[in-house]
């Protein structure tokens, strides 16, 4: 069995239910005490921006602001470097505790024993 769960979250508003998906799955594996690390890429990118996530909505879901708030209490949220870029992302416009990492850290991450990896 996995120690630890690596989600790869490309869709946002965009895509609702399966943003919804990813963050869900994640908050679960956190309070199941699963080591969870969250990587926000393409149109997730805007939900490491300070009010964006409260701005979700998807019928029938838990509220995106307190997946988000589960996942960075226990786990690791990270955006993608590129997709910052591509948006004018800085580290300094983002929640707290969210970091900006790029490819190779995603890499080394999933690639390590015990990994399971995850993309919506």
């Amino acid at each position: 069995m996995a120690n630890k769960l690596v989600i790869k979250v490309t869709a946002g508003a965009d895509a609702p239910e399966r943003c919804s998906q990813a963050f869900t799955v994640a908050a679960v594996a956190v309070a199941s005490g699963v080591e969870v690390s969250l990587w926000l890429t393409g149109e997730s990118a805007w939900f490491a921006l300070p009010g964006r996530a409260a701005e979700f909505e998807l019928p029938h879901s838990a509220p995106l602001p307190d997946l988000l708030e589960s996942v960075l209490a226990a786990g690791t949220v990270t955006l993608c470097t590129q997709c910052a870029a591509r948006r004018d992302i800085a580290q300094a416009d983002v929640v707290e505790g969210i970091r900006i990492a790029g490819s190779q850290v995603f890499v080394g991450e999933i690639m390590a024993d015990g990994v399971q990896a995850l993309v919506y």
